[in-house]
């Protein structure tokens, strides 16, 4: 049995706090309520194919294009054009650090493992997610999707971050808070652990690491 070398982590609401919070703050405050949102993603789904939140998110489309087609899906269902302006930006004012889970990194690190960070992102966003903690001291690698255009749970995302850390699957641990991307990389054989509170996830990683 291959000994783990490796911790890879999410970033949003495993190293944050929980990213629904934070989007139903956005949607509060720009007046839209989550059931509209929702019928408005699936609206411009249906017509272009495609889903723009994960279009934005392997950077097929920018932050402003987003905020276009979204506010055109949204006007029939609102009665009104929505003014959807730095949607990144209000995102980040409602997320802050994880300190349990940052900790874990750092005491993982000490203790010789190696770490990297794999995460669904935005490419107008990065400079807001890396202001909120010392990404480059923390992990050795970062995998973006929206720089590699691809996301999770795809698999090809799990396999370019091997690659990258020249790494098996089996000799890591994959951190996650969405249940989908953990069965994926499951399914490729990493050891994944389903983020649901930072002392669950904390002693599932410990336990691994103890083999």
């Amino acid at each position: 049995m291959s000994r783990i070398e490796m911790v890879i982590s999410d970033f949003g609401g495993v190293l944050t706090t929980p990213l629904v919070e934070a989007f139903l703050s956005v949607q509060d405050r720009v007046g839209i309520p989550p059931k509209t949102f929702g019928e408005a993603l699936r609206a411009i789904s249906e017509q272009e194919g495609t889903n723009p939140l994960f279009e934005l998110e392997c950077g097929r489309i920018t932050e402003r294009e987003f905020e276009s087609q979204l506010a055109d899906a949204l006007e029939p269902l609102l009665g009104h054009r929505p003014v959807i302006q730095e949607f990144g930006l209000l995102l980040f004012e409602a997320l802050e650090p994880n300190p349990g889970m940052l900790d874990l990194i750092r005491e993982v690190r000490r203790d010789g493992i190696r770490t990297a960070l794999l995460t669904n992102n935005v490419k107008e966003w990065e400079p807001k997610w890396r202001s909120m903690f010392p990404v480059d001291e923390l992990f050795e690698t970062v995998v973006d999707s929206a720089f590699v255009g691809c996301r999770k749970p795809d698999p090809r995302i799990y396999q370019l971050t091997l690659e990258r850390v020249e790494l098996e699957p089996e000799q890591c641990i994959f951190i996650d808070d969405m249940q989908i991307n953990v069965d994926a990389a499951n399914e490729l054989g990493l050891h994944a652990v389903h983020f649901r509170e930072t002392a669950q996830a904390r002693a599932e990683v410990h336990s691994l690491l103890k083999g």
